[in-house]
């Protein structure tokens, strides 16, 4: 038996598929129109890139008008802390919260808040 007869002749068309598959989806997308595809991506891209700068400038627009800086009404230490916050003196552990950009001591309820005044002395002659 002769094994180049014509009968007997076979073709691999297992890799012409994708071949197949590519050429239909490009003569669709050319039908179409690629245009809506760039733009999509060019919208995409951005936003992509458009996004963290306007957070970036966003956070920092609300940290400047939330960040208070002042002294500790008890040790007098600088501190930083963001309005509204509750938080504990670094220097002398006073809890302290923040209320219109200054710092006030958080006191149990009934306690009564005084602030000392220093008076000088003066020496009584006999």
């Amino acid at each position: 038996m002769n094994r180049n007869d014509y009968r007997s002749v076979k073709f691999n068309l297992s890799g012409i598929g994708f071949w197949i598959t590519l050429l239909v989806i490009a003569w669709l997308l050319g039908a179409i129109g690629l245009g809506w595809l760039v733009k999509s991506f060019l919208v995409l891209l951005g936003l992509i890139i458009l996004t963290p700068v306007i957070g970036f400038v966003a956070f920092q627009w609300w940290l400047r008008r939330n960040l208070v800086e002042d002294q500790c009404p008890v040790c007098s230490y600088q501190s930083t802390g963001v309005k509204g916050m509750q938080f504990r003196c670094p220097s002398c552990g006073e809890p302290l919260k923040i209320e219109n950009t200054k710092f006030i001591r958080l006191t149990p309820p009934g306690t009564v808040d005084v602030e000392a005044i220093e008076v000088p002395t003066q020496q009584i002659k006999d």
